[in-house]
């Protein structure tokens, strides 16, 4: 039997063991007197290896265990946790869990979730694809890596190249009688590379994060990759003070996405601490603009079946023509606001972000380019300059100013700044460009103007 299939066979013997483990707790908390109860089960594997300049910086092998119990008597509710699997452990933790509750306040939207809303289908979602790389291996892949990107002309140094293979298996079951399993693998590459000398110095990087090895970009690509984006920050400008269009490059422009959705999550609702309360069925975008929940892609960074309390994830809209569709709930969010839970336990299960514009065409990034004209290309922000209270938008950033459509040169040390409000309502475009690396799948996006402010 090969590796791969070897811990295939494993997994599936720890998940059936955590799910055992899991209904055995649960039943004894019932007999303790719980009127309901829930666990969530985990076991975590890696392996990684970090080099730099040629040489093992570190090796790392883990293996984390998690176990998390609530159980809840009446409306009361009391949770604890621990990393330790044996028999006398878990007793503690649910000894630990019962008396919590007994002493807590009633809390009227607490308790499972729906029994009607678990999950009942679970289609394979193609998340499961163990990398069989050894310690050898990785390091002379970091290696490959790392000589790559130091090969180009005028990158000085290095912070060095990573590689990281892992894989998750969980169990979340209730008292509904429901048991839920997911396993899945995540594997990245990195490099961090260093240009120029004294204050002329830069750094950048560039990663690739995957479900399976086969997916990745090769180890030169990712090498040149992050020694292109290097070399052009040298010679770097600040900016004078302006108002002008500014581009969001894909890996930031999903964090835009994410502002968004932390604004729309329960939390931030019942504490009525979002600048987008009360927006639902309200334009929050202009009305080309489509953003759309997806959980169920095969090998998708968010996907999965049912979501943190074993309520069924369903494909939704988000934005849907411009207009805020609904909020991002789990049941207890969804009880406070006197709404029902959308499938976000945990949160959000891959969100796309249509690419368009309002002449209906998209662009791949040298056409946002060309749309943007003259203005700042933001390819970093910095600081966490933002208020999800007041929509209040400052941060620092770098990245390149842009005439006519091309790049001119690379700029630093300066701050943009808006209102999220206003930078939701006044984007021009979304490019076709995606970044497939994250559970937000989003391309470039343009804005119309925003306040730069130089150094």
């Amino acid at each position: 039997m090969s590796e791969t299939a070897l811990s295939t066979d494993r997994s599936q013997q720890d998940l059936d063991r955590l799910a055992q483990l899991a209904e055995d707790v649960i039943r004894r908390a019932r007999a303790a007197g719980a009127s309901a109860a829930e666990v969530a089960a985990s076991i975590d594997t890696g392996l990684s290896v970090n080099v730099r300049l040629g040489e093992v910086e570190t090796v790392e092998h883990t293996r984390d265990r998690g176990f998390g119990l609530t159980v809840y008597f009446g409306q009361r509710k009391g949770s604890a946790s621990t990393a330790d699997l044996n028999p006398d452990s878990i007793q503690a933790t649910l000894d630990q869990a019962c008396a919590i509750a007994k002493f807590t306040e009633e809390d009227p939207a607490a308790g499972l979730a729906d029994a009607a809303r678990m999950a009942t289908d679970f289609p394979d979602l193609d998340l499961w694809h163990p990398w069989a790389v050894d310690t050898t291996d990785a390091i002379t892949l970091g290696q490959r890596i790392e000589d790559a990107g130091r090969a180009h002309a005028g990158i000085t140094n290095s912070d060095g190249a990573g590689v990281q293979a892992g894989e998750s298996l969980a169990v979340y079951a209730n008292s509904h009688g429901f048991v839920g399993r997911e396993r899945g693998t995540r594997h990245s590459l990195s490099l961090s590379l260093i240009a120029g000398e004294g204050e002329r110095m830069q750094r950048d990087y560039w990663y690739d994060s995957v479900r399976s090895a086969g997916d990745f970009i090769s180890a030169e690509a990712l090498g040149d990759k992050a020694a292109e984006r290097t070399l052009a920050r040298l010679d770097a400008r600040s900016l004078s003070t302006r108002e002008c269009p500014v581009l969001f490059a894909p890996e930031i422009a999903r964090g835009l996405v994410g502002h968004m959705v932390g604004a729309v999550s329960g939390g931030a609702l019942y504490r009525r601490a979002s600048f987008l309360l009360d927006h639902a069925g309200k334009a929050i975008m202009p009305a080309w603009l489509h953003v759309d929940e997806q959980p169920h892609l095969r090998r998708g960074h968010g996907s999965g079946n049912f979501d943190g309390e074993g309520v069924a994830t369903v494909d939704s809209a988000l934005v849907q023509g411009g207009v805020l569709a609904r909020y991002v709930l789990g049941s207890y969010s969804a009880r406070k606001l006197g709404l029902v839970s959308t499938g976000n336990a945990g949160g959000i299960h891959n969100l796309r972000v249509a690419s368009g514009a309002a002449d209906g065409e998209a662009s791949d990034f040298a056409g946002m380019l060309r749309r943007l004209g003259t203005g700042l290309l933001v390819t970093e922000v910095m600081g966490q300059g933002v208020n999800t209270i007041t929509g209040d938008y400052s941060r620092g950033a770098a990245g390149f100013w842009v005439e006519h459509g091309v790049i001119a040169y690379p700029v630093e040390e300066i701050t943009i700044a808006a209102n999220l409000r206003d930078m939701y309502a006044g984007i021009v475009a979304t490019g076709a460009d995606v970044d497939p690396r994250s559970h937000i799948l989003c391309g470039s996006i343009l804005l119309g103007r925003m306040t730069v402010a130089g150094g």
